[in-house]
């Protein structure tokens, strides 16, 4: 561990993290745009050999600045609030939802198609959030979750097919992968497999 951080309140150090991501996101795009949006090519292309390593590119490349304007909040927020929750835990979620959700969308998204945009990680976060403190038996993580749902909740419709452009493959299984992650991750397992 990082001896700078590791004097720093948790929120502090997910705050950074979280701002980190999206101004990562803000550059990828700026070099998108600058090479005429050659990145998202990137992105995923459904079973195609050279579509998987878009598994890892596409939640880091949008199809333009109001693709990435409609992501910004919310990756703050819930990539603020997973992170708050427990760094390391966290990121595990992330990459459960990053991987697994990015997987089933080049397993079962449709032909000649690319899927790009932080969107399924928003997803995951959310759902992720919802359920973890369920999972943990934890009233503030509920507390937390609820909240999520009350603000967001409405954007899980998203996972419903019928908005021409946008992937309802990523947010579905963006969604289910988060509901994965608060189990995978869960307290009470990722304490006990970081102690061994």
């Amino acid at each position: 561990m990082d001896l700078r951080t590791a004097d720093k309140p948790a929120w502090q150090v997910a705050g950074v993290a979280t701002v980190a991501f999206v101004v990562l996101l803000w550059a990828i795009e700026a070099i998108d745009v600058a090479a005429s949006h050659r990145l998202d090519g990137w992105g995923i292309q459904p079973r195609e050999a050279e579509g998987l390593p878009g598994i890892l590119a596409a939640p880091l490349l949008h199809g333009g600045w109001g693709h990435l304007v409609a992501n910004t909040v919310p990756a703050l927020v819930l990539g603020f609030l997973t992170l708050a929750t427990g760094i390391g835990r966290g990121l595990a979620a992330t990459a459960v939802i990053w991987l697994l959700g990015g997987l089933a969308v080049w397993l079962v998204a449709g032909d000649h198609s690319v899927h790009i945009g932080a969107s399924g990680l928003i997803f995951g976060w959310i759902t992720y959030l919802a359920v973890q403190g369920f999972v943990d038996r934890k009233p503030s993580e509920i507390v937390i979750g609820l909240v999520v749902l009350v603000v967001y909740g409405s954007v899980l419709w998203g996972v419903l097919p019928g908005t021409p452009g946008v992937s309802w493959q990523g947010h579905l299984f963006g969604a289910v992968a988060g509901v994965v992650a608060a189990f995978a991750v869960s307290e009470r397992g990722f304490s006990r497999s970081s102690r061994r």
